[in-house]
């Protein structure tokens, strides 16, 4: 049965507690976290979860993977505008009032923000009896030293880097396809860039970047005008074997690639100059995967599964 006098408050606090000694912000206690700002940038605020891939986790009741699915979910994207995340809220959605997993969730949450100097400055847990598995959403505010425009320019060369399988994205298409089969391919977490992101802008010229979540090469319309992609399927950052299986379903190419990464979690777009530098650097993780030159706004997949070329 839910009790809404939640008796694991104190120690929910004290986890939040640990992570307000920051370079990036004041924070003292009240009725609820009073902040103040120790930065002038220009600022993004960021809202996601792990949607339906959340079920997986609270069967394995895997909630480190969880936390770190959620996170990435927003630092991946707060990386297309090469934003610092300084402080975060967070919003956990359970089936059941389970005080051990709250307590865990919370207390993963707060070991990785204090890794990466995010306070957090709120929370709420809402138990939802109507609600298959878990969620947890999340809003990071981060703040921009470097703005710039994320524009692929023509003549750029893509570079992909590598993803750890499905990520947290194309969960609905997973639960159609394999019913009620739990493997570990469902509950592994989702690669977090923004370090390397952000170390590589210090070095190079980024001109363009997506994250290759919801949409995935779709996505990649949106940072293009007056050029088209072409997207190789001859680089090492090779599909997993679950995205294999995946097609194997019946699942069309056109479909396959939109939906999910098939390999690739981020791309970054850089002068040909300068490609070559950063997958010297990076050799495990990056892999140049396709060109930009002068269209329409087109982007052409070489599929991996076929001999297909696909037209977004």
């Amino acid at each position: 049965m839910y009790d809404p006098t939640k008796p694991y408050k104190k120690q929910i606090f004290e986890l939040i507690s640990k992570t307000w000694d920051t370079p990036y912000i004041s924070v003292k206690k009240d009725i609820y976290p009073i902040f103040i700002r120790k930065i002038d940038c220009p600022e993004v605020d960021h809202t996601d979860g792990i949607g339906s891939k959340g079920e997986y986790h609270w069967q394995k009741r895997t909630f480190h993977n969880a936390v770190i699915d959620a996170l990435a979910m927003n630092l991946n994207d707060l990386a297309l505008v090469r934003a610092i995340p300084y402080k975060m809220q967070n919003h956990i959605v359970l089936e059941k009032d389970d005080h051990k997993a709250i307590f865990k969730i919370v207390s993963e949450m707060s070991k990785e923000c204090q890794k990466r100097n995010i306070a957090m400055t709120g929370g709420e847990t809402s138990i939802q009896k109507n609600t298959s598995g878990m969620d947890i959403g999340m809003t990071v505010s981060g703040f921009i030293k470097n703005e710039k425009p994320n524009q692929i320019q023509d003549g750029d060369v893509l570079i992909g880097f590598a993803s750890d399988g499905l990520h947290s994205n194309g969960f609905t298409k997973v639960h159609e396809l394999f019913g009620d089969e739990l493997r570990d391919e469902f509950i592994m977490p989702t690669r977090i860039y923004l370090d390397e992101i952000l170390e590589i802008d210090t070095k190079y010229t980024i001109n363009g970047m997506m994250h290759m979540t919801g949409g995935s090469y779709t996505k990649l319309k949106d940072i293009i005008t007056d050029v088209d992609l072409t997207i190789e399927n001859d680089h090492k950052l090779k599909p997993q074997a679950i995205f294999s299986e995946i097609y194997e379903k019946g699942v069309a190419d056109e479909e396959m690639y939109k939906t999910f990464n098939c390999g690739v979690g981020f791309i970054i777009s850089v002068p040909e100059k300068e490609a070559g530098k950063i997958i010297r650097e990076y050799p495990e993780l990056t892999d140049i995967i396709g060109k930009a030159k002068a269209g329409k706004g087109n982007v052409f997949v070489k599929s991996y599964f076929s001999d297909k070329v696909i037209k977004y």
